[in-house]
């Protein structure tokens, strides 16, 4: 699916949840938007069939940084599918929304790549299972592994003080997977989707709280290239303690 060259200095993004309604396409159009306040165009690359992502491009004001948008559900009959998905040479930030509903060899496809995978989860008992679900496919199935600490968790919609938000935050307690933010229940995602805008395109003094939560889950994606290098560590390390040594183990021959 995910079809790009390789760079080392681009940090792919999956968002992923296979069940729909969780808040893929909110997150992924308020990461674009934090990166588009920046000095580079950030890439958006749209999977799912129902293209919220790509409504709310076509929604953005032009005055506003612009956001490189890949419509990657539909096929064009004018273009090789790699054409229709190539993203720009000097893309520093791919951020890709999944669809619903993924088999287990498009999981495979989309995770090959991925630097920062980020699953959105609901305060619902119904979401809580799904996401279970789908962190056991992405341990089980695609084989992300722990140690490269580049799955994390966003909790989504949610009520503080509420029985459905304690159930939520013990499960993902229960997880071993860092949770990197808590997005409130609030009309600002609405109407920052409606209007084509981000959080961080909105007046601070009305959003400051989910600013913050955003600047979280950013800072936590930029950290991706220091991830890897300790990752690859790690692996190093772990590899060198596995290999005997080779002077102690050395058989002797010959008499004494």
């Amino acid at each position: 699916m995910l079809n790009s060259p390789q760079r080392e200095t681009r940090n792919r993004i999956l968002v992923l949840n296979p069940k729909g309604g969780s808040g893929k396409s909110t997150l992924v159009t308020n990461l674009a938007a934090c990166y588009a306040q920046r000095d580079s165009t950030p890439v958006v690359m749209d999977y799912d069939p129902q293209g919220s992502t790509t409504a709310w491009l076509e929604r953005r004001p032009a005055d506003l940084p612009r956001i490189h948008g890949i419509v990657a559900y539909k096929k064009s009959m004018q273009a090789t599918r790699s054409w229709q998905l190539r993203v720009p040479e000097d893309t520093l930030n791919l951020i890709v929304d999944s669809p619903a509903g993924i088999t287990h060899d498009d999981l495979r496809e989309l995770t090959r790549d991925a630097c920062s995978i980020l699953v959105p989860v609901l305060p619902s008992a119904m979401d809580i299972h799904a996401a279970s679900r789908c962190i056991a496919d992405l341990l089980l199935v695609a084989k992300v592994d722990r140690n490269e600490r580049k799955l994390a968790v966003v909790a989504n919609r949610t009520r503080k003080h509420t029985k459905s938000y304690a159930n939520l935050m013990r499960f993902l307690d229960s997880l071993g997977i860092p949770i990197i933010a808590v997005l409130r229940d609030t009309q600002n995602f609405v109407h920052s989707a409606e209007q084509g805008v981000g959080i961080h395109e909105m007046p601070e003094s009305r959003v400051q709280p989910d600013r913050q939560q955003l600047d979280n889950i950013v800072r936590w994606l930029d950290g991706w290239e220091e991830r890897r290098r300790r990752a690859i560590e790690l692996r190093k390390i772990a590899q060198d303690s596995a290999q005997p040594d080779s002077v102690l183990h050395k058989p002797q021959f010959g008499s004494a």
